[in-house]
Parts: C-alpha cells; sequence; structure tokens
C-alpha cells in the first residue's frame, strides 16, 4: 500500500525534507489541504499556531473537536517545553563555532545538505534553514530564497553551510563559484557571508580560515 505522500517524503528523504505542511499532515493524519488551512489561519507561520483556538480549528473541514484537541495540546506542549528549558543563546564566533553548531545536522548523511546560519548584530544565531538537499555528490542553493530568508529574519549576516558525504573537504569550483556569486550579493544587500563551511564526518573546510571569503 502507497504511504501518503507526506510520510512517504518522511521515510524516503528525511524530516528536514518535509515542508510545513507535509509535519501538519503527517502528525495529525489530515489532508494536506486541511493543513494548509490550518497554516493560513496562523498566517503560515508555525510560531502562531499557539495562538489558534480550538472554535477557529472547527471552522475547518474535518477538523473534530477530540483533533482540534489535539493540534491545540501539541502546540501547548511545545509551549511548556521553551518555558522549562529555555535555550540557551548560541553566539558564533569563529568557524568552529558554526561547525559545532551543525555537526549534529550533518553527521552520517549520505546525501548533500545546504543550510544557512541567520546571525544578528551581536553574533548570536537566529535560527538555521535547509535551503536544498540534493544527490550524493551535488546540490543546489538559490541566491533569492537564501537572502529572502535572510531579510524575512533581520539577519545581519548569513553563513553558509553544506556537507561532503565523500568526506571531500576540498571545495569543488562549484562551491567556489557558489560563494562568491553570494558573497557578492549579501554585500549588495549590506547582509555579509561570513563564512562558508564544508562538513564531513571528519572534519570542516572554512573558506573565511582559508582567505576564500
Amino acid at each position: 500500500m502507497r504511504l501518503k505522500e507526506p510520510i512517504q517524503t518522511l521515510y524516503e528523504k528525511g524530516k528536514a525534507a518535509m515542508s510545513d505542511t507535509m509535519l501538519i499532515s503527517a502528525a495529525f493524519n489530515l489532508p494536506e489541504q486541511t493543513a494548509k488551512e490550518i497554516l493560513r489561519l496562523a498566517n503560515f507561520n508555525l510560531g502562531n499556531l499557539a495562538k489558534v483556538s480550538t472554535k477557529e480549528l472547527m471552522k475547518i473541514r474535518y477538523i473534530s473537536h477530540s483533533k482540534a484537541a489535539a493540534i491545540v495540546s501539541t502546540f501547548e506542549i511545545g509551549r511548556r517545553r521553551w518555558i522549562a528549558t529555555p535555550e540557551k543563546k548560541v553566539k558564533i564566533s569563529s568557524s568552529t563555532d558554526a561547525y559545532d553548531y551543525f555537526r549534529p545536522f550533518l553527521m552520517d548523511e549520505v546525501v548533500e545538505y545546504f543550510y544557512i546560519l541567520l546571525i544578528n548584530r551581536s553574533n548570536h544565531v537566529i535560527c538555521h534553514k535547509l535551503i536544498s538537499q540534493g544527490g550524493t555528490s551535488a546540490t543546489i542553493a538559490d541566491p533569492k530564497l537564501i537572502f529572502k530568508h535572510a531579510l524575512d529574519h533581520l539577519a545581519n549576516a548569513v553563513i553558509l553551510i553544506h556537507n561532503h558525504p565523500s568526506g571531500n573537504l576540498k571545495p569543488s569550483q562549484a562551491d567556489i563559484t557558489l560563494t562568491k556569486k553570494l558573497v557578492t550579493s549579501g554585500k549588495t544587500l549590506e547582509i555579509p557571508v561570513l563564512d562558508h563551511l564544508i562538513i564531513t564526518d571528519n572534519g570542516y573546510y572554512s573558506f573565511a580560515d582559508e582567505g576564500m571569503i
């Protein structure tokens, strides 16, 4: 029996590849269209879902009393979790700090992922975003998407990160060309690209440390 697309995506590509709509669909066993309607209530921002009431949710087709209660309870649990264990602000002062932050996300991966790390004026991490997922030897990073995220989050700087599943730390010509392009775009937007890390299971390569930025 064929799995629903969100669940199939989870098993075949991993949770990072799932959209917000897919996550809601899979978590609450709902059609994706219904999940989109839920997100619309929150202005397509997961952070706002905790503010949505059961009454509002039940106006959506397929949302019963129990389903609405499950959704509201899930986000309340999330809210209380952050109250109980507030996240420590992570400051990025070097390439090693960026590597330590991202190493858990990219260890043991067999395909390439391209992430960005958004930094505020004090060099604290605002958030990170998955930009693309590729094959075993390449991935594509769209500059428009990268800087849209940076602008949306009012970031003061960006760090680029991607992994090489092959274990080769040497940047490819495509890596070098992309980095130069993004550095130029960042200067134009006054959102500098501070570094580009290539991560493997055995270490990392920093464009900034090597004088490539």
